[in-house]
């Protein structure tokens, strides 16, 4: 099914003017972009469809460390993407405009990423699995709760540290009308599941849910 252009979310890098529809990515249309609009429209590496799934075919692309074999792959906030060919690696972030953009890094930050966790489960043997934004899930030790963040080192594939959402704590704003904009915690309101966020001296009041810890 394919996805009008007008319909694209605001984040999205693409034009509202030209084609009729744009690729429609196979995982979630507001929290990442497809790998066809990264290599087309952020890093130009292909000038259309056909030229990026030559790219994919010829295995010149990780996301994660993973091969990538879909232009409808979709990479999330923090995913990291590799171009083979040219050992150059990029890391999909947001602007403070709140559009996403590929930053390129430095080789040795392309082994980790950062993921908030959304739900926790207590399994047998009173084992822990923390289940991520992005969809990945871990059996993990860490004391962490819902609405931490992780540092995922992914050649490993495990969580080698837990952000804490707590006051002091900067934290990136995903969703909703200040989407881009990091600012530090100065309260939390787990009654009205709010953070009061400091950002350029001025303080607002953003959901929870919204918010992810970055450092």
């Amino acid at each position: 099914m394919h996805l009008k252009r007008q319909k694209a979310p605001k984040n999205w890098p693409t034009k509202r003017k030209g084609t009729t529809f744009v690729v429609r990515p196979n995982f979630s249309i507001q929290k990442g972009l497809p790998i066809l609009i990264i290599l087309r429209d952020l890093l130009k590496l292909a000038q259309n469809r056909k030229e990026v799934k030559k790219v994919i075919h010829e295995r010149n692309i990780l996301l994660n460390r993973k091969q990538v074999k879909d232009e409808k792959n979709t990479a999330l906030l923090f995913d990291i993407m590799t171009l083979i060919p040219s050992k150059e690696d990029y890391r999909l972030e947001l602007s403070e405009g709140g559009k996403f953009y590929a930053k390129k890094i430095k080789q040795e930050e392309s082994y980790e990423k950062i993921s908030k966790i959304i739900n926790k489960k207590t399994l047998k043997a009173k084992k822990t699995q923390l289940n991520l934004s992005d969809g990945r899930n871990f059996i993990s030790d860490l004391k962490c709760n819902v609405n931490d963040s992780v540092l995922i080192n992914l050649e490993k594939g495990k969580i080698e540290k837990c952000l804490p959402l707590k006051e002091k704590a900067k934290v990136i704003i995903f969703a909703g009308k200040h989407t881009g904009k990091t600012g530090i915690i100065n309260n939390i309101d787990l009654k009205k599941n709010l953070v009061k966020l400091e950002i350029n001296k001025k303080e607002i009041d953003v959901l929870i849910k919204q918010v992810m810890a970055i450092e």
